[in-house]
Parts: C-alpha cells; sequence; structure tokens
C-alpha cells in the first residue's frame, strides 16, 4: 500500500467529567499557605483514545471555531463521556488513517464498513448507522437511461472513488473484474472527483446520498451536479478499532455505551439533529 507522510491537525475533544489534556498544569502551581498538606495530584480521565477523522460532512467535519462535530462525532463523544475517556483527533485522509490504525497511532476511525481484509488488523463495533452510496453525474447527463451500475460503466463511461472505501460487494465485483477495473479512477477526496466530472474526465461518482448533497451545497455545485436514478444498497456502518493499540474489552465497553444511547433515547435525538 502507498503511504503518506501525513501532516496531522491533532485537537482534543473535551467531555464534561473529564480533565482535557489541554487543560493540566505544566508546572507544580504554588500551594497556599494551610495547615493541611497540599495535594498535587490532578484528575485524570478514565482513558485516552485517538480517533481518526476523514473530513466527511454531515457525519465528521470540523465547524466555525475550530470545532469537531457531526453525527458519528457527536454520537462517539456520547459514548466517550459515559466511559469517561478523553478524545484526542488527528485528521487526515482515509488512506492515511487507515495506515495509522495499523500501526496503532490511531485507536479508532468512525464511518468505517466491516471487510475480511480490515479485520485481520481492526476489530469493529456493533453497527450504529447505515450508509447508502449514491451515483452524481452532471446534471445534462442526469437522464441517461440506465439501471444499475454495471450498464453505466459498460457504456464506457468512467467512476470516480475514493481510495480505500469500501462501497459494497456489487462495485468490490466490478472493480476486481479486468473488464471493468479501469472504468474505475481512484481520488484521496471526494471533492478530487467532484472537480474531474465538471472537467468531464470522469461521468460520474459514488458519494454518500448525505455527504454528496452536503459537500453540493455547500460549494454551490448543487446546480451542475444531481445524483442519478442509479444507487446502491445500504449498507451497515461501524466504528473500526485499531489490534495494535485497543482491547477487546474496551471494544465492549463501547459496544456497551452504544446500547445505553439508544435504550435511553440520546441515540434518536443525535440522529434526529441531523435529519431536520
Amino acid at each position: 500500500m502507498k503511504t503518506y507522510k501525513l501532516l496531522v491537525v491533532v485537537l482534543t475533544i473535551t467531555l464534561a467529567g473529564c480533565e482535557p489534556a489541554m487543560q493540566q498544569p505544566q508546572t507544580q502551581a504554588q500551594a497556599p499557605a494551610t495547615d493541611a498538606p497540599a495535594s498535587t495530584e490532578v484528575a485524570k480521565p478514565a482513558c485516552n483514545m485517538t480517533m481518526g477523522m476523514d473530513a466527511w460532512e454531515p457525519y465528521q467535519y470540523i465547524s466555525v471555531g475550530n470545532t469537531v462535530t457531526g453525527l458519528d462525532v457527536e454520537l462517539v463523544q456520547a459514548v466517550a463521556e459515559g466511559m469517561q475517556c478523553e478524545l484526542d483527533v488527528v485528521q487526515g485522509s482515509w488512506l492515511e488513517l487507515l495506515t495509522l490504525l495499523k500501526d496503532g497511532e490511531v485507536d479508532f476511525v468512525l464511518g468505517a464498513s466491516k471487510t475480511p481484509d480490515r479485520e485481520e488488523f481492526a476489530y469493529f463495533s456493533e453497527p450504529y448507522r447505515e450508509e447508502r452510496f449514491q451515483l452524481y453525474v452532471r446534471k445534462e447527463q442526469a437522464g441517461l437511461p440506465f439501471d444499475d451500475l454495471k450498464a453505466f460503466i459498460g457504456a464506457g463511461h468512467k467512476v470516480g472513488i475514493v481510495n480505500e472505501y469500501f462501497y459494497g460487494d456489487e462495485v468490490a465485483a466490478l472493480y476486481a473484474d479486468e473488464a471493468h477495473k479501469d472504468k474505475f479512477v481512484g481520488a484521496i477526496i471526494s471533492e478530487l472527483n467532484m472537480a474531474r466530472l465538471l472537467d468531464e474526465e470522469i461521468d460520474g461518482l459514488l458519494e454518500d446520498s448525505f455527504v454528496g448533497a452536503s459537500i453540493l451545497r455547500r460549494k454551490g455545485l448543487d446546480k451542475y451536479i444531481q445524483p442519478h436514478s442509479i444507487s446502491l444498497g445500504a449498507s451497515d456502518v461501524y466504528v473500526m478499532f485499531s489490534k495494535s493499540s485497543v482491547t477487546e474489552q474496551q471494544v465492549q465497553r463501547f459496544n456497551s455505551g452504544l446500547q445505553q444511547l439508544r435504550d435511553d433515547g440520546s441515540y434518536n435525538r443525535i440522529v434526529d439533529k441531523y435529519r431536520n
């Protein structure tokens, strides 16, 4: 696998009940004069984990004020708060984050699909949402009469994908077929595929329907790029943990926290916030 030298952006998510690392004193403070001996102990979180973030609005992104947020982020924040766990954030491309995850330099990433190859180096949480990938095309191509992706690329059309994303079994089978493989063009981020689509270097691109709509709206491209009727089947999404730095017991604790969110209604409140 090709790797990239990564200039990381490290942030800290502050959770209730935890003492953020960025606020811990660097030197010992002068103790007040009292009869009782001064305590030099600083409260520490029960755990500290590093989350890898591939900017993917509305699931995970950095908003105004340099705040890490999004549907996936808020769900994981809520679980981590229950675990009394402090989170640091490393931002990078998906390919970069997978490399860091394998090496244990990132403890987990969000929005992952489960595959046999990934299970060799990662644990997976219980599924926490579903995703559905949509084919996006230039506006004038939105009515092209194709019923599925195989027919689209069979007509000679090229499709943009993001490197190391898993789009489901249908795309995996097409990509593995030498007769179709050259019709897929890889990029490190979806925005690059959108630029290629507008430049007519490709004829379509695959993106999660919510993410695609968010990018087009934010960049003002919804007048030029539109969803085609072709969409892929819904698939489960997981939190993917590094086997090099995380134990199965920690994953089980995370799953218990996720179930607690579902039981007390917090899960639905967070999801509904992004649906509306």
